[in-house]
Parts: C-alpha cells; structure tokens; sequence
C-alpha cells in the first residue's frame, strides 16, 4: 500500500515539474491575465496548489498551527514555482519516509476556517494529489486561453509507462 502513494506523490512531483516548466515559459502579463475559472488567473490557481500542497504537508508532519500561505504570497512567479516545487518535493519526501502503518492511522486537522476532521492519513493523501491534478487540469486550459499552447499530457497513466 505504501508503494502505491510512493507513486502518487512522485506522479505529482514529475506532472508538477511539466507545469513548472510552462509556467517558466509564459509572460507575466499570461501569469496575471484575469480568466474565469475557480481562480481569476494561473498565478492565483498556481497559488491555491502551492498553498494547499504546503498546509497539508504541515499538517501530515503535525505542525500545531500550519499557515495557508495563499493571503501572504506576494512573490514573483519564479519564487512561487520554487516554493512549490518545495512542497511536492516535501509530501513526497514524508511518504517515502513514513512506516506503512500510518497510512491507516488517524490525523486530527483544523481547516481554516477553524473546522476539526479526523481523516485515515490516506484519505488525506488521495484527496492532496487528486487537489493538485485537479487544478493542474485548469492551468492546462487557462494556459492555452492565455494563448501558450506548448502543454503535453500529465495523465498518470504516461508517468507510469514513462517509469517502466
């Protein structure tokens, strides 16, 4: 079972670094442009992933009060591909460091807005890496609206054959 979230966290660095690299690609007035979507432009969107990737990271290793680092982020699009580059690299690094047995075991969390949950750890896991294809998926097409069209597949199944 380990095995298998090994994967899902290195599926997420290696589909991460693909979005990393267009991003680097794209002018700041492409970062910025406002576009209909769950966030108004990919620098918000790349914010939210980075965000989230790095809270649940705080919160898988325990941290007492972990910061969603979305509100305080003012950086320049290269300090936020380097901060999330940072967190992927960190889930990945706590899953491959953790004991089979506390997949299953149960975390404790405060949302922001202050609401408690008490989730196996591999629920937590599922739902961290479904979060960041999800919205990878957005960055897809808000990076073709913005007319940036060098995207290729981040689909599970090409990192899996591209591991073999």
């Amino acid at each position: 079972m380990k095995q298998y979230f090994i994967n899902l966290a290195k599926y997420n660095v290696w589909a991460n670094d693909l979005v990393f690299e267009w991003l680097a690609s794209i002018s700041e007035e492409q970062w910025t442009k406002h576009i209909e979507s769950s966030f108004t432009s990919i620098k918000e969107t790349s914010i939210h992933v980075l965000s989230a990737e790095n809270i649940w990271h705080q919160r898988l290793i325990k941290i007492a009060a972990p910061v969603w680092i979305a509100d305080d982020v003012k950086d320049s699009k290269d300090e936020v591909i380097q901060a999330w580059r940072k967190a992927s690299a960190s889930l990945l690094e706590y899953v491959d460091a953790m004991d089979e047995t506390e997949l299953s075991a149960l975390l404790y969390y405060k949302r922001i807005n202050g609401e408690e949950y008490t989730q196996p750890v591999q629920e937590i896991l599922v739902h961290v890496f479904n979060h960041s294809t999800y919205h990878r998926g957005q960055l897809v097409t808000m990076l073709r609206q913005v007319g940036f069209e060098d995207v290729t597949s981040t689909d599970y199944l090409l990192f899996s054959r591209l591991q073999e």
